[in-house]
């Protein structure tokens, strides 16, 4: 089972492996740890990862990247429009009103969504894993920002499934970072110790998260988190790209946003600039040559206007950490350390404002850029039942307070209460309770639409359908489960009818009124009842309360002793749930680009081996027209090598006039046809190189063997059948009479023809010696056994009987007097195997 953790980030990515020996950050194929979240669509196939990132220049119209910031998002969403501004690649709008990005691919113009992309990337990633623990990936943790709303993490999860993973849980990236930092710091406190609070800063490329959390022995509980996603890495390079465009603008008259290759170029090296001016304070250059119009240009910065540059952003920062705080009701001297990870943690402006905040250094106890996928592949073996992890539980909470709204009686109007408040505790569950007669729409939504970075607070909507009156015509009882999940998506999970079949007085109950057996997550459930009462139209028409098996105890012994009730018999009957959820992927759509993507990466592999048939022909003329005037010079006549060199340098031609996009079958035949001419030569040298050793073993076999013979009277061999001996002298004397005459015949041979006598001819007549002989020399000498020690036997003494050397008899009865002297002189009998 693949216990792996995949750190899709915005710019960049990492994966995460667990292996006997603990969690390891694996490389790609470029023996890189780092795989930039690029995906580049050319007329034959796709490029991801490393390999994308390289055409970003070269082919940038089709090259994405940043796109996830565009998940779950529509089309028309005023932050998508904004976006488009700063993006080379193009947006369109897909048939359901969300994001698509459109290319050129296979030569055709193809609009992919956002979750198709990001499935595209993900596919990367798995490979990557695959490579590194030489076994196929399924099962796998995938972090998000701490930030994404239910819209964007179902579009995260539709986007593994297109990869084909199996994702066991979305995680938040604080609480990866919490999770590594939990695993790595061995001293946490004791349960009757107070716990240790720590506070967790990731400032990446996308944006600005915070989360208080406290250990105590295993136990690690986040108790509030903070965000903006408007402050991250890339608002950093937008100042700075601006700031240049206005400048080359005014200096060299050039409109640069204009060129969608000139931007990438700036954007990529005001990046380098942005990361030197985190180790320099000085003046930095920024050079680019051919930049526009073949003009070069060229400006500096330095860090402390950068710093003004960038003024707003930095008087961002204390904001989240100032949340936290409040939410948490903490004094800064409650917090024990302060860790900060991500990218754009290096810079020393944001690093001096949070160290000031708190009034304490800043911990980089881990890896800033590996964290969040070692958290993650943690948490997957934590999940995997093939991996024993350290005891380690972990409470989430809920970035943002849900609430449910519902239509009441027609006369009543619209009714509605809030079931996760900010901050709660997830994955959780809890129970409602609602009296209908008719099916009904639960609309859960955020309720502090203020709070959140996207412009619908809307969650989704959720039909509980069967719903019908109780036999007596009055409301029934209808049991709803909502849930908060692993992956921090909302849900209405299950909905029941509790049907009343009859009443009897003094009849015992039949317990079948019970909630769904919950997950072991949400063994703390609570039960809710939320329950209409006609007439009151405010909140206070709600009864909502939560009620525990203590509490019910407490209330029921409270209680004055009353008359017994009659006995209700119950039955619990499953509704159907039809759910209407906000750019959900329907599984028609799912399954076809499930399809698509599979079909894509037998594409992908098919010009690998399209291009790999190329390349060998390619390195075949490059390493043949070189040997032809080196190693292979002595190996070859005049007149060959010339036809073989005309060969290569027409095929050479070929490759990059009619040969540039043939099939692979093309290629394999040209290499072919090359190899007819080439491989004489080169199994003449080959030959030639192997020639000498395989001699030289078999003369040594001969050498070894006509020692022997000579040495057969001696001690050592005198136990050889003479006649043996005879044929392995005659074995002996053929070879070396065969090995002399091919040797002379090879020497007097011209090395442009081929050899009179080959290697494996050389290696098989020393096999066949060997064979013939050794078993001859080798045959041991014969044991000669010791002569045995003659026993003397003696007779009685003292007038005893010679019992001992008498066979024992156990039919003849002993001398009276001597049985209970024998057995006392008796040995322990001891068997031996």
């Amino acid at each position: 089972m693949s216990v792996v953790g995949f750190d899709l980030g915005f710019q960049s990515c990492y994966v995460a492996v667990a292996r006997a020996g603990g969690i390891e950050t694996v490389a790609n194929e470029y023996s890189d740890r780092c795989t930039p979240s690029f995906v580049s669509f050319g007329p034959r196939n796709r490029s991801i990862g490393a390999a994308a990132k390289s055409q970003v220049v070269t082919n940038c119209k089709n090259t994405v990247q940043s796109f996830k910031q565009f998940h779950g998002r529509a089309f028309s969403d005023s932050y998508v429009q904004s976006a488009k501004s700063n993006l080379v690649y193009d947006l369109a709008q897909m048939p359901s009103g969300s994001t698509g990005i459109k290319v050129m691919y296979m030569e055709e113009e193809r609009v992919f969504s956002i979750e198709q992309v990001t499935g595209m990337l993900l596919t990367k990633l798995k490979e990557t894993a695959e490579s590194a623990l030489k076994k196929p990936v399924a099962d796998c943790v995938i972090s998000v920002p701490s930030y994404f709303t239910d819209a964007e993490r179902r579009s995260v999860m539709d986007a593994a499934q297109i990869a084909g993973l199996n994702c066991l849980r979305l995680m938040n990236e604080t609480t990866a970072v919490t999770l590594a930092y939990g695993i790595y710091k061995q001293d946490l406190p004791a349960p009757e110790e107070k716990p240790r609070i720590v506070v967790f800063v990731d400032l990446g490329h996308s944006g600005y998260q915070v989360s208080v959390c406290a250990f105590n022995k295993g136990k690690l509980k986040i108790l509030a988190t903070a965000f903006d996603s408007e402050l991250g890495g890339k608002d950093f390079d937008d100042i700075l790209v601006n700031h240049f465009c206005e400048e080359f603008g005014k200096k060299y008259k050039l409109d640069v946003k204009s060129k969608p290759r000139a931007l990438v170029r700036l954007y990529q090296e005001c990046e380098k600039l942005k990361k030197l001016m985190s180790a320099n304070s000085s003046d930095l250059p920024l050079n680019i040559e051919c930049f526009m119009n073949d003009i070069d240009v060229s400006s500096k910065l330095n860090r402390g206007q950068f710093e003004e540059m960038c003024a707003g952003l930095l008087a961002k920062v204390e904001g989240p950490l100032r949340s936290v705080m409040e939410q948490t009701k903490l004094k800064k001297e409650d917090i024990y350390a302060v860790e900060i990870v991500g990218g754009a943690s290096r810079i020393p402006a944001i690093k001096e404002r949070i160290s000031k905040f708190f009034g304490k250094e800043l911990s980089t106890t881990l890896n800033a850029d590996e964290a969040v996928a070692r958290g993650c592949a943690l948490q997957c073996a934590i999940l995997s039942p093939a991996f024993k992890v350290r005891e380690f539980s972990i409470t989430d909470v809920v970035p943002y307070s849900i609430s449910l709204k519902w239509n009441s009686a027609a006369e009543e109007g619209l009714s509605d209460c809030e079931v996760f408040p900010k901050n709660h505790a997830a994955p959780f569950s809890k129970v409602l309770t609602f009296y209908r007669k008719e099916p009904f729409t639960l609309e859960a939504y955020y309720n502090s639409p203020k709070e959140l970075p996207y412009p619908s607070a809307t969650i989704g909507r959720f039909l509980i359908q069967n719903v019908v009156p109780q036999a007596s015509g009055e409301s029934a009882k209808v049991k709803v489960k909502v849930r908060v999940n692993v992956h921090g998506v909302f849900s209405v999970s299950s909905a029941s009818l509790v049907e009343v079949l009859k009443t009897a007085e003094g009849e015992e109950p039949m317990e079948t009124d019970q909630t769904p057996k919950e997950e072991e997550v949400d063994s703390h459930c609570l039960h809710h009842t939320v329950q209409y009462l006609p007439r009151l139209k405010s909140f206070s028409s709600l009864l909502f309360q939560t009620t525990t098996e203590d509490a019910k105890q407490e209330k029921k012994n409270d209680q004055p002793p009353q008359a017994k009730k009659p006995k209700v018999k119950t039955k619990t009957v499953e509704l159907p749930i039809e759910n209407n959820l906000d750019w959900q992927l329907s599984s028609e759509v799912l399954n076809m680009f499930v399809e698509n993507e599979g079909k894509m990466i037998m594409q992908d592999k098919l010009e690998k081996e399209r291009n790999d048939a190329k390349n060998n022909v390619e390195e075949y003329v490059y390493d043949m027209r070189d040997k032809l005037h080196g190693v292979l010079e002595k190996f070859v006549n005049e007149a060959d090598r010339d036809t073989f060199s005309l060969k290569l340098e027409d095929t050479e031609n070929w490759l990059y006039e009619d040969g540039e996009d043939q099939q692979k079958q093309v290629y394999i035949d040209k290499l072919a046809e090359l190899k007819k001419m080439g491989q004489p030569i080169h199994e003449r040298y080959m030959e030639a190189e192997e020639r000498p050793k395989a001699f030289e073993d078999l003369g040594r076999q001969i050498q070894m063997y006509m020692k022997i013979i000579e040495a057969y009277k001696d001690e050592q061999y005198d136990h050889l059948d003479e006649l043996e001996v005879t044929r392995v002298d005659k074995h002996v004397n053929d070879a070396m009479v065969w090995m002399n005459s091919k040797m002379n015949q090879q020497n007097s041979q011209d090395l442009t023809l081929d050899p009179v006598v080959k290697v494996e001819e050389i290696k098989a007549k020393t096999k066949e010696i060997y064979s013939a002989c050794n078993p001859v020399v080798s045959k041991p000498k014969p044991k000669v056994e010791p002569p045995k020690e003659e026993k003397t036997e003696n007779g009685p003494v003292n007038g005893q009987e010679g019992t001992e050397n008498q066979p024992c008899n156990p039919d003849k009865a002993m001398p009276a007097g001597t049985e209970q002297e024998t057995a006392e002189n008796k040995l322990p009998e001891m068997d031996i195997d």
